[in-house]
């Protein structure tokens, strides 16, 4: 018997166990001073686009795989994502570029197996400002409890649970050049209650909207910021990493796989629409924020249980976690959010009900 590897051995010890470790120290992320050279523009290959239509290499080997609600999620059982084959991860981003959101529960991916899992899907990003654990900078940590409710109050005059849960709305760290496609979270420790996710549906926010109303949106652009992420940052004193945290996108953007139109702004970072004078901005948006907020009929609402992992695509859906619970418990977990294409919008791209429409119509004259 061979002995054992020890640089193996001490790289094994050295790894950090994020849910123990939030247990008993809590907030445990740390601020480098590291700087990063600008994102370097990438040619995205979309695994989504090797899937295969039937998804066969997960519905042959799952337990059982059904939809939440008809527009977005769905929920597989008797797979675990660090066991997936690169077909399966295949089929899965193609499932989730479809679905938006695809749910997992009892997983035993650890974040190690996440950040190898995530590369499969593009190059991982590392944010802008955000704190991260040791020596894991593509990891973004999500940790709330009642300190970071003070926290946040003394620092800045916010009152997390005081907030309207309308404004939470967003996709991530859309206001950079190519923003993030498939992205996984993973929450490890949850409160006695509360601390749901809700995902929006961008493909059906689009299709809801009436067509005079589609035709305008798909000549415009707006403007995604991250300055009040860098704002907070430098009230904190902790470092801005790069030098860019404004683009401008597609108000209505075309997944590069499936085709389809999807909805692509949200109050989370989009900041006015170009070409249109401020007012009419404004309203615009607010129209369409209200119009994302209350679109009950295409949101699905996740109640987590711990190590249960969300697998999302941040191009056509918003998310919004619900702070109902700071006074009453902790919530962790984390996530690696892979880079997709520049947003873009191709005007001979259908919205998912007219593409599923004629092909169902397809289907019934041939």
């Amino acid at each position: 018997m061979s002995p054992p590897n020890v640089t193996e051995l001490i790289t094994e010890i050295e790894k950090i166990n994020l849910k123990h470790t939030a247990r008993e120290k809590g907030h445990y992320v740390v601020y480098p001073e590291d700087k990063y050279p600008e994102l370097e523009p990438f040619t995205h290959q979309d695994p989504a686009a090797r899937g295969d239509p039937k998804k066969a290499s997960l519905y042959e080997n799952a337990e059982k795989i059904f939809d939440l609600t008809p527009h977005i999620g769905t929920e597989i059982h008797g797979l675990q994502l660090n066991k997936l084959t690169d077909k399966q991860k295949d089929d899965l981003a193609l499932l989730v570029a479809e679905r938006g959101v695809v749910f997992f529960r009892k997983q035993d991916i650890n974040v190690y197996e996440g950040i190898e899992f995530s590369k499969h899907f593009g190059p991982l990003h590392i944010h802008n400002t955000f704190g991260h654990p040791p020596n894991l900078p593509e990891v973004h940590v999500v940790y709330f409890d009642q300190e970071i409710l003070k926290k946040y109050k003394s620092l800045i005059g916010v009152q997390l649970d005081g907030l309207s849960a309308a404004d939470g709305w967003h996709s991530d760290v859309s206001y950079e050049r190519q923003p993030p496609g498939l992205t996984i979270l993973k929450i490890d420790t949850l409160p006695p209650i509360g601390g749901d996710t809700l995902w929006s549906s961008g493909y059906a926010a689009y299709d809801r909207l009436s067509a005079p109303f589609k035709k305008f949106l798909e000549g415009l652009e707006a403007v995604h910021s991250g300055q009040d992420q860098v704002n907070e940052a430098l009230r904190e004193n902790h470092v801005i990493r790069r030098k860019e945290w404004e683009a401008t996108h597609p108000v209505v953007r075309t997944h590069p796989v499936t085709g389809w139109k999807s909805l692509y702004v949200q109050p989370g970072f989009t900041r006015r629409i170009v070409g249109v004078s401020k007012g009419e901005s404004e309203t615009i948006l607010k129209f369409l924020y209200k119009h994302i907020a209350g679109g009950v009929d295409f949101q699905v609402r996740f109640r987590w249980e711990e190590d249960s992992v969300a697998v999302w695509d941040n191009r056509v859906t918003n998310h919004n976690a619900v702070f109902d619970y700071l006074t009453i418990g902790k919530r962790h977990g984390w996530r690696v959010t892979p880079q997709a294409e520049v947003p873009y919008f191709d005007a001979k791209s259908k919205s998912k009900r007219e593409d599923l429409q004629e092909k169902a119509n397809s289907t019934h004259t041939s």
